[in-house]
């Protein structure tokens, strides 16, 4: 399979980015992972978070490379993540933070999903598209509440999986495993983009698109009139 495939991190409207990425193509080994983390609001350090957890699953899925993709591998990579956000948040003077976190590794003609809280991955097959059996692998570890009952309002919420310090338990990731084919579309994102875009109008700018670049601009459009957060996605286009 080849891949190409588009990134795009933006500020936005906050005063940085908390998020972060990571893509490693390896088109000799066959292989591909892209990974988006996004820092948590309402702690310290945001960014401090994202990239250190971007940065040690990345390490590891480099280094272990020739171990082939399992939820075991997930798993550990996911703890070993963990235990490094206890150590920088030790060598912070012991402060609280935490990130989200989707990835999405493929080795040959197998896709492995794996996401702990409320950034997303989209899989679109073109041919089998509709709007009521769209392969979202994700569902989202939130809570949403308005005043006193709960609702899927994005005004207030609560992230019921992530990486927290001292909290591995949080940490504990959602795995799936697919075939993929040739046209199939990949969008790894943070929840600044899915929230500034319909969801119908999301799915439809994946399959319209003819690059990656064209999925990235419709992005841009819709945060320019409803986004109010960092945006950062992977998009990904597989081919023969």
């Amino acid at each position: 399979m080849k891949i190409t495939y588009s990134t795009i991190s933006k500020t936005g409207k906050r005063p940085n980015n908390e998020d972060a990425f990571r893509v490693i193509d390896m088109p000799k080994k066959n292989r591909w992972m892209g990974i988006v983390c996004d820092g948590m609001g309402g702690h310290n350090f945001g960014e401090v978070a994202s990239e250190t957890v971007v940065s040690k699953i990345s390490e590891f899925w480099t280094r272990n490379r020739a171990i082939p993709d399992s939820e075991e591998k997930v798993i550990k990579a996911c703890k070993k993540a963990s235990v490094a956000i206890d150590e920088k948040s030790f060598e912070l003077n012991h402060c609280q933070m935490g990130t989200t976190m989707v990835m999405a590794s493929i080795e040959g003609n197998k896709v492995t999903i794996a996401h702990i809280g409320d950034s997303r991955c989209y899989l679109i097959r073109p041919g089998y598209y509709d709007y009521n059996n769209v392969e979202n692998t994700d569902t989202d570890h939130v809570l949403y509440q308005t005043n006193d009952h709960v609702s899927h309002d994005y005004e207030w919420e609560l992230v019921t999986k992530c990486f927290f310090s001292y909290h591995p338990e949080k940490a504990e990731p959602e795995i799936v495993q697919f075939e993929i084919q040739s046209g199939d579309r990949l969008l790894l994102c943070s929840d600044g983009v899915y929230k500034c875009i319909d969801s119908k109008v999301l799915k439809a700018r994946i399959m319209d698109a003819k690059v990656p670049d064209d999925m990235l601009q419709a992005i841009e459009s819709g945060y320019e009139r409803y986004g109010q957060d960092n945006y950062t996605a992977i998009m990904a286009i597989i081919n023969e």
